[in-house]
Formats: structure tokens, sequence, C-alpha cells
């Protein structure tokens, strides 16, 4: 789950990491407030959407005037801002953050993510800050350093200095670092973090070390023991169709092909997907409907699919193990009906009453065509979806 840079500044500020003053704004007239509140005499006027690359896209502006602040709150609020990672199609502007601005001496970068493969935190920090990272890791990698924490044994000091010398802080610049890289550690072990980007991490003129961005990815299946994290949750940042699944507890991911998949389990999900485009095809989508999934669930799943509207064909593919394939037989027709399906699909089913399964797919009465295994029923939905092209 991501939320807006205001809300990730909070809980940075709460373990006493170093953020400008600011002001979340949902109008212009709440905009103006902020600034006067925060009294300038230097601000900037911050979109707030779940997307980098906002300052290129005209999403963060400096200003140095109250009535500047209210002209560019106006022209943020309703935009649809493009940036590199909203697509083309950009995303709606429905909330600023207005904060204090700051003089900048130096830009660095500074995250902490889960290394999956050391099983530790990692520290990842750069001299190159306020661009695009991937770019520096691809053209001067030597700029960047990585520092990994044991999770058993906790953040040492030592951490924090190493991190100091590779971003060439020097004198009282060091102390403040080495107190930030530890607020940073224990806020993302706290508050079960996937992800903390700070981009850029500044030095003001006046030898403060400043998060003047910040970036916040945390771990879905811990959000329940972080009510008020899942609290910022602003489903108005999501794929509506992907918000829908959430409420079915599927794990549901939208992609631009054209055949739709229902899976059970995500591994058996991505040999599904790779076995589409092995055929030709390209999946619609990625779905996992889970190990123990009820009619209704399956239902809600084949629903889904069917609204994403450049859909041509479904393929379903099931291995019943604790999910019983009469279970995931009797939600396909439920919903077949419901929606009155004219698209091909074609089902294969394996394991725990896989031949009751069968039969109520047979005696359906619906156009549902059988794949004997995965390969079979991958080239009929790819021939199936071509011929009615």
């Amino acid at each position: 789950m991501n939320i807006h840079e205001y809300q990730a500044k909070a809980i940075l500020r709460s373990f006493g990491a170093p953020v400008p003053r600011g002001k979340p704004a949902f109008s212009a007239e709440e905009a103006v407030a902020a600034a006067k509140e925060l009294g300038g005499p230097v601000w900037v006027v911050k979109a707030q959407i779940h997307a980098g690359g906002r300052g290129k896209g005209g999403g963060v502006k400096v200003v140095k005037s109250v009535e500047e602040v209210e002209k560019e709150a106006r022209r943020m609020l309703g935009m649809a801002l493009v940036t590199h990672q909203t697509g083309p199609q950009g995303r709606e502007v429905k909330r600023l953050y207005i904060e204090d601005g700051s003089a900048i001496a130096r830009e660095l970068y500074l995250s902490a993510l889960v290394d999956r493969t050391t099983s530790r935190v990692a520290f990842i920090a750069s001299t190159e800050g306020g661009m695009d990272i991937e770019e520096v890791a691809r053209k001067t990698p030597e700029k960047i350093a990585t520092f990994q924490v044991e999770p058993a044994a906790g953040y040492s000091a030592y951490i924090g200095n190493r991190i100091a010398a590779a971003l060439m802080l020097k004198g009282d610049e060091i102390k403040q670092c080495g107190a930030l890289v530890k607020s940073l550690y224990d806020a993302f072990v706290a508050k079960d973090m996937s992800l903390l980007e700070i981009n850029p991490l500044v030095v003001t003129k006046e030898g403060r070390i400043v998060c003047l961005d910040a970036k916040m990815n945390f771990d879905d299946n811990a959000l329940y023991r972080h009510k008020n994290v899942a609290e910022l949750r602003d489903f108005g940042e999501e794929d509506p169709t992907e918000v829908e699944a959430s409420r079915y507890d599927l794990s549901y991911i939208k992609l631009d092909g054209t055949i739709g998949c229902m899976v059970n389990g995500a591994g058996l999900a991505m040999a599904t997907m790779d076995i589409i485009k092995l055929y030709g095809g390209e999946p619609a989508n990625f779905l996992d409907v889970g190990g123990g999934a009820t009619k209704e669930k399956v239902t809600a799943a084949f629903k889904l699919i069917l609204s994403d509207k450049h859909v041509e064909g479904i393929l379903v593919n099931i291995f019943g193990g604790i999910m019983k394939c009469d279970i995931i037989a009797d939600g396909i027709v439920a919903a077949a009906k419901e929606v009155h399906l004219s698209k091909p699909l074609v089902v294969r089913l394996e394991g725990t009453n896989v031949e009751l399964g069968k039969k109520i797919l047979a005696e359906s009465g619906l156009p549902i065509v059988s794949g004997s295994d995965l390969a079979d029923a991958a080239q009929k939905i790819v021939k199936a979806v071509k011929e009615a092209a």
C-alpha cells in the first residue's frame, strides 16, 4: 500500500526525522490558509498523487507570495498530472501539500527497502539525489552505495557513519545523518514498510539535513497490525478494479492484454501468464483467487475479469487442493449466467473433485471449452480470441 507525501512526512516526523513544516490542502482556500499559517516568505505547492516525477509535470512549484500559492493551487487542483509513472492519461490532482521553502545547497538520495536476497533491510545512498535513481544506477553505478542491516542485530551507529561517508557529509552533518538514519530504520521496522525513499534528501545552506520528499510503501500482509496506516489509503489513487478485488481478498493486478486469467496460487498464475505469451497471446490480468475461495469469491473474481473492456477471452486454470474443483465450477457457471457471457471461455481443472467440477461445467449449457492440460488450454484460448477478433 502506498500513501501520499504529506502522510509519509507526518510518520517520519513522529519518529524524529527532520522534515519541513507543511500542511495538506484540499481546496484553494485551504491552501491559502495553510500558507498564511506557515508564514513564508517562500512556499512550495506540491500536487499529491501516487507517482514520481511531479516536478517535471508541473506538479511542484516554488512561490514567494500567498497570491501565487492561491494561483498555483487553483491551477493544480483538478488537473490531470502526467509524469513518467502515470502513463499518458495522468492522475487527477485532488489534494495538495503546502510546505515551507528550503534553501538547498546539495541534493542527495537515501532509501531503505527489504532485500529479499539477504533477508535484511538495505539502505541505498547516493550523492546524486533529485534525479532518476534508475538512470544513475544504469550510467554511473559507482555513485550508489548499499548498506545492510541485520534485523536480529538491529541498527548500529556505524551504519549511519558509513552512509554519511558515502554521501560525503562533513562535521555536524555526520551527526545529523546518524540520527536521521536511525529514525528511518526505526520507522521502517515499526510500520512494516517495504520501501522508504527520501529523494531528495537535502543539505540546506544553513547546514541542516532535511527530508525534502518522502515515499512509503507498506507490506499489505502486515496492515492488520497498523490500522492507523491502513486508514491513510487513498482509494482514488488506485485502479477501481483492484480496489474491488481487495474487498473480496483477491490478488488482482490489471495488465494490458486481452486474455483474462483466473488461477489459484501465485506461482501457477505466473506460469499461466507465461504460457499465454508463449502461444502468442497477452494476459489481461494477474488474478489469484487463493486456496480457500468460496463460490461467491469465485463469482466476484469472474466478474472482475469481465469488467475489463479489453478482455476478449478468459482462461481459468485451477489445481484443486484446498480449493475444490466443483466450487470453482459452481462459481464459473453462476458468474457466466449472471453476466450473460458471450466471450470465449476455456477451463482447465485438475485435482480435488475434478470429475465433479467437469460434470458441472458440461451440464451448465454454456459454451465452455475444456483444456486437457495447461498447454492445451492456453493454445485453445489464444486461438479462440484470434478467431473472434
